[in-house]
């Protein structure tokens, strides 16, 4: 648990979605913001739920059936009572477990259970075969790389205590390459200190703004990057497209009603100041811990007639997650007890899928392999290193 805590709190925001702001909702709940019983505590979560929740059309959850079964169970719970407090936990992984938001996640706030969770999309994949953590591919890939290779580590960046780090270089004179292991690029490339990151981008994006002669083709990993900062959407896929790319749809909720939708909204990646539309053969690797932002980024790409997708099907995180402050829905929090995760709207891609819950296919389907990685083979990278050569 202590492994799955430290590697596994996946990063929210990944859309920047500009013209829309939603409705200011009024929950009509006579309780409390500092229920004081558990039967307060799940009226507060059963309607909060009922209302911000985004996948109600498509998730197979019966929520009035949890709140028929769950209410009265709740209620012979003592809030003063470690032990009925520790089996609401258990109510709570009951609940939700169908969830299909892979970003669903809760936190408790009282400090004798702060070290428990609730998230049932690690739940289900940690069953599913070919289940991996995620993993530090770095070490192998740079004996891959051509000897000038950059590589940037930024300890300010860091996330959960993992720092941001990033590596660019040519892999046999003639194959551009880049990684992430999550995002927070962009902080990085503005801030006004120095730091070891902004070189490596530098770099990179010099040599897309005037690819070499020599470069037939570029692979962007994003392998094992659970998500991060919605910015780095536009830096990073921005600086292949010389047009806004228009890549998918979004919808939140309009209302307190479980089904009140808004009609969905295109959304774009936005070229970036100078940047040119990238012709020759793109390469992106990603896996099955690939998520949020990182998945946003790989399907942005894929509307790219020129590019392909290597590794394994992603984390299936894909709706965007903000502040009530924007959509009034989504996250939301009861008082000194837990802090709810969930998307603030959902994504849709240009082929008109949900991927939420299932995750986005590879073109090329390679297995994560740890035997090959602990004897410094990366058989993902070098199959897409075989596809540009």
């Amino acid at each position: 648990m202590k492994l799955f805590r430290k590697y596994f709190i996946l990063l929210m925001v990944f859309l920047n979605i500009i013209g829309f702001s939603g409705c200011r909702k009024n929950y009509s709940i006579e309780i409390s913001n500092n229920p004081e019983n558990f039967r307060d505590i799940f009226e507060i979560f059963w309607n909060k739920m009922n209302a911000n929740y985004v996948y109600w059309d498509i998730d197979t959850t019966n929520w009035d059936n949890v709140h028929i079964k769950y209410k009265p169970l709740f209620a012979q719970l003592d809030i003063k009572n470690y032990a009925d407090i520790k089996k609401s936990i258990q109510y709570f992984n009951e609940m939700t477990d169908g969830l299909i938001d892979n970003h669903y996640y809760i936190n408790f706030l009282s400090r004798s259970i702060a070290d428990s969770i609730v998230y049932p999309s690690f739940i289900r994949k940690h069953k599913e075969p070919g289940f991996h953590f995620p993993y530090t591919y770095f070490s192998i890939d740079t004996n891959y790389l051509d000897k000038n290779y950059v590589l940037g580590v930024d300890n300010i960046n860091s996330i959960n205590g993992v720092p941001l780090t990033v590596l660019s270089g040519v892999i046999a004179g003639k194959i551009l390459f880049f990684s992430s292991n999550h995002f927070s690029l962009y902080k990085s490339y503005k801030s006004l200190g120095a730091n070891s990151i902004k070189p490596v981008l530098q770099y990179f994006f010099n040599e897309l703004s005037d690819l070499p002669s020599n470069i037939r083709g570029i692979i962007i990993d994003v392998r094992s990057n659970q998500g991060g900062d919605l910015s780095d959407l536009n830096l990073l896929v921005g600086h292949f497209i010389d047009k806004p790319l228009h890549f998918g749809y979004t919808q939140s909720k309009s209302g307190n009603g479980r089904l009140d939708y808004t009609p969905w909204i295109k959304a774009f990646v936005n070229p970036q100041l100078g940047a040119k539309k990238i012709t020759i053969p793109i390469v992106v690797l990603a896996d099955n811990v690939s998520a949020s932002l990182s998945e946003a980024v790989v399907m942005a790409l894929k509307v790219l007639s020129n590019v392909r997708f290597v590794g394994e099907t992603t984390w299936g995180a894909t709706g965007p997650i903000t502040t009530q402050e924007i959509f009034n829905d989504g996250s939301f929090e009861i008082p000194n007890f837990l802090r709810v995760q969930t998307a603030s709207c959902r994504f849709k891609y240009l082929d008109d899928k949900i991927y939420e819950g299932i995750g986005f296919p590879p073109d090329i389907n390679i297995p994560f392999n740890i035997n090959e990685l602990s004897s410094n083979r990366d058989t993902q990278l070098e199959k897409a290193i075989s596809l540009l050569q």
